[in-house]
């Protein structure tokens, strides 16, 4: 299976870094920004594509980076997208559903109480929503707790 890895730097790095035992066994792009957590991907041998960082509500931010997603996404022609957010998701879940591509999307430990602002834009768009919250997966039907991400 050919995955797409979308996730920011920080902490949404650091959990998509937390599932290795999954994606390392599969093909794999990266797309992230570069900054001091991201850039080892590179000297560890892993595709990477680097998207200018989209900031929380950066309307153009990710408006900018739509074409660049388009093209991604058709020249890769993943089998999944998952993501970890944050913003840098809702275009990539955007155009994976025109383009018919399966994305799953995977909400932060730290939203406890309600989605993120990218994870209710996705809720309508992916094909998978996990939470680490079992009382989100009452308050969202298609959101699916099964665990923690650590």
């Amino acid at each position: 299976m050919k995955l797409l890895l979308a996730a920011t730097s920080g902490g949404h790095f650091a959990t998509m870094q937390s599932l290795k035992p999954f994606w390392s066994l599969h093909d794999r792009l990266w797309i992230t920004d570069p900054k001091s957590d991201t850039e080892n991907l590179c000297t560890d041998g892993e595709r990477v594509i680097w998207l200018p960082y989209q900031g929380p509500r950066d309307v153009g931010a990710l408006l900018g980076n739509l074409p660049q997603v388009i093209n991604i996404l058709r020249k890769e022609q993943p089998d999944l997208i998952i993501s970890t957010g944050s913003s840098i998701a809702v275009g990539f879940a955007l155009v994976a559903k025109f383009l018919n591509i399966r994305f799953m999307y995977i909400e932060s430990i730290s939203r406890s109480n309600d989605l993120s602002l990218s994870g209710k834009l996705v809720y309508l768009l992916c094909d998978e929503l996990y939470v680490q919250w079992p009382k989100l997966s009452q308050k969202y039907p298609k959101a699916v707790f099964a665990g923690y991400v650590t």
